[in-house]
């Protein structure tokens, strides 16, 4: 029975009208108190929509966004009541919003903002020890990544926009060209944003799909992986190393 009850209510919420089987002696009360929670449900998962886009709360401004969220609420609502699984639709959505037509890196913004979230709760993992790479055989050597690792490649210079708008940040000019950022959880819970090269991002896009150090070198340049899994140690992003 409350399998069926949940579905209902649910649909209730987003429709606006009252879950059916509900009676009392003033219907006009029961409604006004239904309208009461449905809006602080509303507001409630706005707020948790500006606190996972922080950035785009700030560029747009907190009234618009309010506004936008619950546009964006009854296009995609949660489908699961883990709020951190919501907003995978949002960037999505900023690039179809016809009021935003004139800000096409919104799509860009949210796009890493969603993915520092999913970052900052990806699974544990233990960077492994620089012994680990010692005088290993590059063309036998496969390394695993944290499982919070990821490459963005954007369409805009979307890692510089999220980055001065940080608290404190100085105000830069912005690239022209797009950017690609690397994102990850680093060993202090700090989920970084960085801007790398499209050189950078297709070795790590190697690693991450299986590829031995060596045929990931091959995007390197002279062919050197030193640099680059030197500064993926830095960030305890190497968490696997293994031998054929």
């Amino acid at each position: 029975m409350q399998r069926d009850i949940q579905p209902a209510f649910r649909d209730a919420l987003r429709a606006g009208h009252l879950p059916p089987g509900i009676t009392a002696a003033d219907p006009s009360e029961v409604a006004r108190r239904f309208a009461v929670y449905r809006n602080n449900v509303a507001t409630s998962l706005g707020q948790a929509l500006a606190r996972r886009f922080p950035v785009i709360e700030r560029l747009v401004g907190p009234e618009f966004f309010a506004g936008l969220a619950q546009v964006y609420l009854a296009a995609d609502p949660p489908r699961t009541p883990v709020l951190a699984e919501w907003g995978a639709g949002f960037a999505g959505f900023l690039g179809g919003f016809a009021p935003l037509s004139g800000w096409p890196f919104m799509a860009d913004v949210a796009r890493i903002e969603y993915a520092r979230g999913r970052a900052f709760h990806a699974a544990d993992a233990t960077p492994v020890d620089l012994a680990a790479l010692t005088d290993a055989d590059p063309a036998l050597l496969r390394l695993t990544l944290h499982p919070s690792v990821l490459v963005l490649r954007l369409d805009h210079p979307a890692v510089s926009i999220w980055a001065r708008n940080q608290t404190g940040a100085t105000p830069l000019p912005l690239p022209q060209d797009r950017e690609t950022a690397l994102i990850l959880r680093d060993p202090s819970h700090a989920v970084p944003v960085a801007a790398i090269s499209s050189a950078e991002a297709a070795f790590i896009e190697a690693l991450l799909a299986g590829a031995t150090v060596a045929a990931a070198a091959s995007f390197c340049p002279a062919r050197d992986p030193v640099p680059q899994l030197a500064a993926l140690m830095a960030k305890g992003a190497i968490v696997g190393a293994h031998r054929q």
